[in-house]
């Protein structure tokens, strides 16, 4: 359990152990805290894109997508952070919201590469949400590809809705398999839920089977938050964002964490799929891929 020395939870321990970097995890670890310094609110103001994260009232989790324009976010004291959006229209997540609940976030700023994580609870207010802050921390600039928001026409016509399987057809297969940025939610043993940015070439996620995919984890700040909830609770959600279109891709399952020759890398198992077109209401430009994102291996050899 963290207490005022850690932040971390046994799981995360456990990993970052496992990893070799325990000393080095404690260090970064004195960054997080539960409050919104100055800075990250000024961030926090400027952004058009939220990650969210949560469980369903089944238990599953999913990442979900929120916009809007500067501003939308707002930190109305150091503890907590405002959200003028709610999930579009039969988003898994929009039940969920509705009420109070564990949340995890992330802010991208893909055009400086930079990223601002937030977790904590979640209630809804004003037809938005207000989150109180549990841990707030930045992430370094790594593997995050370098994009800027568009001018988006307005749409001709009402998005179409959402679209619900339990495997990924050949289309939604393809967009993963030349994906270069996803987001991952997972929540520890008690419920207390992350929400985390991957990135690198496209072609690092691997489509191993339409229900089942396969991606290295590049090494980060060393904290494992990601992975230490999965070593506690399997269950996770991925967002796969179309910057050109708008459209979220939202996939609930499990992972699991291998650890050959030392490096992790993580098998997830699809277990409902939701495509939410237009979900995003933003649109992106081509990307400049990050230098740090190391070469995409051959299939079958990661």
């Amino acid at each position: 359990m963290e207490t005022p020395e850690t932040p971390f939870h046994p799981g995360e321990t456990a990993v970052q152990r496992r990893a070799g970097v325990l000393d080095q995890a404690g260090h970064v670890g004195r960054s997080v805290r539960a409050v919104i310094p100055p800075v990250a609110a000024h961030f926090l103001a400027e952004r058009r894109m939220l990650v969210v994260g949560a469980a369903d009232a089944r238990g599953r989790i999913w990442a979900t997508l929120l916009t809007g324009h500067p501003g939308f976010l707002g930190t109305p004291d150091e503890g907590t952070l405002s959200v003028a959006a709610r999930p579009v229209p039969g988003d898994p997540l929009g039940e969920v919201l509705s009420g109070p609940a564990k949340v995890g976030t992330i802010a991208l700023e893909p055009a400086g590469r930079r990223r601002m994580r937030l977790n904590g609870r979640s209630r809804p207010h004003a037809g938005g949400l207000l989150i109180s802050a549990d841990q707030v921390y930045s992430n370094c600039p790594k593997y995050i590809q370098r994009r800027r928001v568009l001018d988006s026409p307005a749409p001709a016509a009402p998005p179409a809705p959402p679209r619900w399987s339990t495997v990924l057809d050949t289309g939604q297969s393809l967009r993963i398999a030349t994906a270069d940025t996803f987001f991952i939610a997972s929540a520890d043993a008690r419920g207390d839920t992350d929400a985390s940015h991957r990135g690198g070439n496209p072609g690092f996620v691997e489509v191993v089977a339409p229900d089942r995919l396969r991606w290295p984890e590049y090494p980060g700040n060393n904290m494992f938050m990601t992975l230490g909830n999965l070593e506690e609770r399997p269950q996770a959600g991925l967002l796969f964002p179309d910057w050109e279109t708008g459209t979220a891709l939202l996939l609930t399952g499990t992972a699991r964490v291998g650890w050959a020759a030392g490096a992790p890398a993580v098998d997830f198992t699809v277990g409902a799929v939701a495509e939410l077109p237009a979900a995003g209401g933003l649109r992106w430009s081509a990307p400049e891929f990050s230098p740090a994102n190391p070469p995409v291996a051959p299939t079958g050899r990661r």
